[in-house]
């Protein structure tokens, strides 16, 4: 959640800069899309690994996870 809002403000900041500096190019417009495109992946991806985890372990118990470990 803290970076998208960190990435919603670096969008407000690419729209209002490209408007004021250069009105003609849409080059603030058009990054701020793929911004904001990054930060709904990044939003789709924490869900899925969780997802993943309980498919496969049945738990999502933090206690329980040793993903990293080889040898269990």
């Amino acid at each position: 959640m803290c970076l998208e809002l960190i990435l919603n403000a670096v969008n407000i900041n690419f729209v209002t800069f490209s408007d004021f500096f250069d009105s003609r190019q849409l080059k603030g417009n058009i990054l701020s899309i793929f911004i904001i495109s990054i930060a709904t992946t990044e939003a789709a991806i924490g869900p899925a690994i969780v997802l993943s985890i309980y498919r496969n372990r049945k738990s999502i118990r933090i206690n329980q996870l040793n993903l990293l470990n080889k040898w269990y």
